[in-house]
């Protein structure tokens, strides 16, 4: 099932909590029954609003789902752009990139119900978890990917900066998508807001160190030249 685009429409100001709701209860209902068992009356009812209201602010049901899985809703969107500019610094980008993992944190119960939407919806496939990957996902990638090259001097990405890049976000992804794990065992680590901010300077370090290991990788490692000629040696051996 693919859905179609959010229809565009004008916000009042005055309705802008009305709007607030709809989200939220969107999002519980969403990511507790799924997308095709849920009815946009069951969620006008949880919002203290009317049918009508999804019209007005998101065309449809579809429309308020869409802006459920793809808007932040308990906080601002994190500007990323830093990521894109070429003569950003390494640690500010990664603390920017790790830090947008980290946020949504802060904000308990909509991050658990998110992450759950989010499962669902790779269970449940509505097309949207395909268009985060194609416009969020990917061009964040790619913009981490260029940096790493930047770092290592190198014109082109090899299969190593791809896997380090991946390893980096995963940094954030754990903490993100296990969040009941972590607390089942050391749940003082996300207890407060500054145990959240912590956790955002860790990551950062912790994503250096990988860094680190790979520039020491790459010094260590043999030339093309000297593996081509070890690889030629060990075959005559064998021969």
């Amino acid at each position: 099932m693919s859905l179609a685009p959010e229809r565009q429409r004008a916000t009042r100001s005055d309705g802008e909590q009305s709007r607030q709701r709809l989200l939220y209860a969107g999002l519980r209902l969403f990511a507790t029954q799924g997308f095709a068992k849920t009815s946009t009356r069951e969620i006008a009812e949880a919002a203290g609003t009317n049918v009508a209201a999804i019209s007005y602010y998101f065309g449809d049901k579809a429309g308020l789902y869409r802006a459920v899985f793809l808007e932040p809703i308990d906080a601002p969107a994190q500007d990323m752009s830093i990521l894109f500019d070429p003569a950003c610094k390494l640690r500010d980008a990664l603390a920017c990139m790790l830090g947008g993992f980290i946020e949504p944190l802060k904000h308990d119960e909509t991050a658990r119900l998110c992450i759950k939407l989010h499962c669902r919806e790779m269970l449940e496939p509505t097309g949207l978890w395909e268009e985060e990957i194609a416009n969020g996902i990917k061009p964040m990638h790619a913009a981490l990917v260029a940096l790493l090259c930047r770092q290592f001097g190198l014109e082109q990405a090899d299969d190593e900066v791809h896997r380090l890049a991946v390893s980096i976000c995963g940094l954030g992804v754990h903490l993100f998508v296990s969040r009941d794990v972590i607390e089942a065992i050391a749940p003082q680590l996300s207890a407060t807001p500054e145990a959240v901010d912590l956790w955002a300077e860790r990551l950062v370090m912790y994503a250096q160190a990988l860094i680190d290991a790979e520039t020491r990788r790459r010094k260590n490692a043999p030339s093309p030249l000297a593996a081509r000629k070890t690889a030629k040696g060990q075959k005559k051996e064998n021969t």
